[in-house]
């Protein structure tokens, strides 16, 4: 009796030993698969650049946050921004009299990654301001944020959202510093959040509520729509496109679609 049991543990130690290189072989087959999934190219760094001027209340700010958390959350997001095996690069940048990095950049090549991202936007901080200084926050992404990626990406998108017209540059100055973003290689998609009764008519002369009326609007500035205006002053680069948000309840949803198209080849197709 004990001589079977000596020869059945021989027998079962035998096996293990005749395993144990199948399961060094697969950890190691682990290893590589991450290690090239933390090399490979990233499709896309998606820099989202969010206003938080005057106009821009508790209210907003917080509605604007939690459609970016929202989005990251979002099922088909995160299946389209870790589709490839080099996920997508995001950062996010607040802007006002000046333009801050509010979310470093950061990975987004799995489930976690996005979740982990979508809890430190909503930890964000409120940063004040009073004016929307559109040509300053270009200069920012062009000068600071793009040159701090951690990797190279095969495209470079920068999501600018708000609901007011630049009320700090010149009209030169504020297409000289498109036009350096856009020398970046970076295309410069927009999203307008249209207020009824607030910014239906922007430009000279336009009536302005509160954040609007802070400092004259550089002339010779027409009177137009905030949507119009976003595709004259902001669009740019291969592919760019608008999509409108109707009013700050209504910032989820367009952010969701707009993350989707940007990230997706549906970006490079989309039009104005």
């Amino acid at each position: 009796m004990g001589e079977r049991r000596r020869s059945a543990a021989s027998r079962a130690r035998v096996r293990l030993r005749g395993r144990i290189p199948l399961v060094l072989a697969a950890l190691c087959g682990l290893a590589t698969a991450v290690a090239a999934g933390a090399e490979a190219t990233p499709s896309v760094a998606l820099v989202v650049a969010v206003d938080v001027s005057q106009s821009v209340d508790d209210r907003r700010f917080t509605l604007q946050l939690e459609g970016i958390a929202a989005a990251l959350e979002d099922p088909e997001v995160v299946a389209t921004m870790t589709q490839r095996p080099g996920g997508t690069l995001f950062t996010m940048v607040t802007w006002a009299d000046r333009a801050s990095v509010a979310l470093n950049w950061r990975r987004i090549a799995s489930r976690s990654d996005a979740l982990a991202a979508a809890a430190q936007v909503r930890a964000t901080p409120r940063q004040s301001g009073e004016f929307t200084c559109l040509g300053q926050m270009f200069r920012t992404v062009a000068a600071s944020v793009i040159p701090a990626m951690p990797a190279p990406a095969q495209r470079i998108v920068v999501d600018v959202s708000g609901d007011g017209i630049d009320n700090c540059t010149d009209p030169d100055s504020l297409e000289a510093e498109r036009n350096a973003l856009l020398a970046t290689e970076a295309t410069i998609n927009g999203l307008p959040i249209l207020v009824p009764g607030e910014n239906d008519v922007v430009g000279a002369g336009a009536y302005r509520s509160p954040g609007y009326g802070l400092r004259a609007t550089p002339l010779p500035q027409e009177r137009t729509g905030l949507a119009q205006w976003y595709r004259d002053h902001v669009l740019g680069g291969p592919g760019a496109f608008l999509l409108v948000a109707a009013g700050y309840g209504d910032f989820s949803r367009a952010l969701r679609r707009k993350f989707v198209m940007e990230v997706s080849d549906a970006g490079d197709r989309a039009g104005r």
